[in-house]
Formats: structure tokens, C-alpha cells, sequence
């Protein structure tokens, strides 16, 4: 069985889908709609843009989303046996398995990143990577420090991120290192994402998702607060909002898809992260990218 998995935020590269829109007529007037829909140029920022043009959240979240979506348009025979998406690529997923329209994927995209933007101006934070720390560890440590930190991203076995406020995580990182982490290595995020200072952010993109159109996917999808398959638009909803505050569970996702048969793993979107934490996580299984 195959399973498609979606990148998230970090994935972004100058260039990216530059050769999809000049080589494909289809892939060209999805492009073209995005900008309409956004209200700007995003295919400048995304084929010419400079890094940090494309690290504003505003822009890295869209485009990633649309390199994966317009990629995986491209691909014939494309039916994957189950889907999942590590943050910002679950709506990827959700699009590419007709759960949602491209148009309201793009939407709920940008309207995810500009509330995650202003919830991170909110409460100044950050995330951190812990590696090499069995995941139990890092989780006690982290609920024994006076603040916000927590478990945000289980990455793969001995890669965990956390995330909280700064002088949170910067005392987690030290008591972690303490602990025998091989590294804690603070981020160049925007703020703590997956955690609870995204409740603002949460409670904004709520009322978006509830009221945008959803239907029942072709496949299962593996969805990241719960690493659990669901074709149900109801609970899709629920775990679509909880995942702005709750941990993106990839390792586990990854697990499950495997103990559900998945065999093989295709990254499709820009670079191969998520190929590589596969291949930790499952080093039996096959992984490619589009």
C-alpha cells in the first residue's frame, strides 16, 4: 500500500514550482487563481524571493501548501491507499484526498498562517529541537518547569521539538542537556507553535473550519494530534482545530500507517524531510518523492 505524506513549514526553497508553472498548463492557472485569491503575487515570492521572503509565515505557509497540492495534480494515476501531512501539510493532504476544495484549502491556509502570525506577535516565544532523548524524558522534564513548554513535534524516535515561552524552553533546553540530549537546539521559528500560546490562533481558524465546506476523503488520513486514520468529516474538523495547540504525533502516524500496511511512503511537496524521518521511523518501507 502507499501512502502520501505532505510537508510542513521549513520546506520552502526559492524557485520552488517555477518548472511546475512553466510546464504545465493546468498547474499554470492554479497558480494563477492562488494569486487571486490571496490578494498578491505569491508566485514572484515563491519562483524569485529571497529566504527571508519566504520564511514571513504568511507566505511560507501558502506556498508550500500550493507546491504540494499542484504537485500532486500533476501526477497521473494518483490514488494514494492513505494520506497525512506533518502540520501545514495535513491540509495539503486533505486537498490532494478531495476532503477539501483547492480553493478553500487556500484559503484556510492563509487565514491559519495570518492568526498564527498574530498569536505569535501576542506572546513573544519559540521552539527548540531535543535530540537524542528518549520522548518520556523530555515530556517530564518540560511538565516539572515553571511556564509554557511542551511536546510539540515528535519528529522521529530521538528527535522531539518542544515549544513554549522563551524563558521556558531556554531552561528546558538546559535542564534537557543536563538530562544527556545530544543537542537542544533553539530554533529560528516565529513563536511556539503546537502549543498553548496558539490558542488565539486556534480559536480565530475555528470558526473558518467550521464554517467551510467539507466531504468525506477517497482514502483515511492519518491526522497529527491523534496519529489516528479517519475518513469522518466531523472528526477531521475537531482534529484540523486541535492541531494549532496539540503536538504534531509524526512518529506515530508514521507507525500506524505501517501497521495499516503502507509499504511505501512518497513525499510530495518541496525537499525530502519528511522522507528521511520516515526512514528512521520505518527503515523497512520503501520512500520517494514526486
Amino acid at each position: 500500500m502507499t501512502a502520501y505524506v505532505f510537508p510542513g513549514q521549513g520546506a520552502q526553497f526559492s524557485g520552488m514550482g517555477k518548472n511546475l508553472y512553466e510546464s504545465s498548463e493546468s498547474a499554470r492557472q492554479m497558480f494563477e487563481k492562488a494569486n487571486e485569491i490571496l490578494g498578491f503575487e505569491i508566485t514572484k515570492i515563491m519562483f524569485e524571493g529571497t529566504d527571508e521572503e519566504l520564511k514571513q509565515t504568511n507566505v511560507t505557509q501558502p506556498a508550500i501548501f500550493l507546491h504540494s497540492v499542484i504537485l500532486a495534480s500533476t501526477i497521473e494515476d494518483f490514488q494514494p491507499d492513505m494520506v497525512a501531512g506533518h502540520s501545514l501539510g495535513e491540509f495539503s493532504a486533505l486537498v490532494t484526498a478531495g476532503a477539501l476544495s483547492f480553493e478553500d484549502g487556500l484559503k484556510l491556509v492563509s487565514q491559519r498562517a495570518n492568526a498564527m502570525q498574530r498569536a505569535c506577535e501576542i506572546n513573544p516565544s519559540t521552539m527548540a529541537a531535543i535530540l537524542n532523548l528518549a520522548d518520556n524524558v523530555v515530556e517530564d522534564i518540560c511538565a516539572g518547569i515553571d511556564g509554557i513548554v511542551v511536546a510539540a513535534n515528535y519528529n522521529c524516535p530521538g528527535q522531539l521539538v518542544i515549544s513554549g515561552t522563551i524563558e521556558a524552553v531556554t531552561v528546558a533546553c538546559e535542564q534537557l542537556k543536563a538530562a544527556g540530549a545530544k543537542r537542544a537546539l533553539i530554533l529560528p521559528v516565529g513563536g511556539a507553535f503546537h502549543s498553548p500560546l496558539m490558542e488565539p490562533a486556534r480559536e480565530e481558524l475555528a470558526a473558518a473550519i467550521e464554517s467551510t465546506t467539507f466531504s468525506t476523503p477517497s482514502c483515511p488520513i492519518y491526522q497529527n494530534v491523534n496519529a489516528q486514520p479517519s475518513k469522518d468529516v466531523a472528526i477531521i474538523k475537531a482534529n484540523l482545530i486541535a492541531q494549532l495547540t496539540g503536538p504534531v504525533r509524526w512518529t506515530q502516524s508514521v507507525q500506524n500507517m505501517v501497521a495499516d500496511g503502507a509499504t511505501k511512503f512518497v513525499e510530495c511537496g518541496p525537499g525530502k524531510v519528511l522522507q528521511g524521518l520516515v526512514k528512521k521511523i520505518a527503515p523497512e518501507t520503501e520512500t520517494a518523492g514526486v
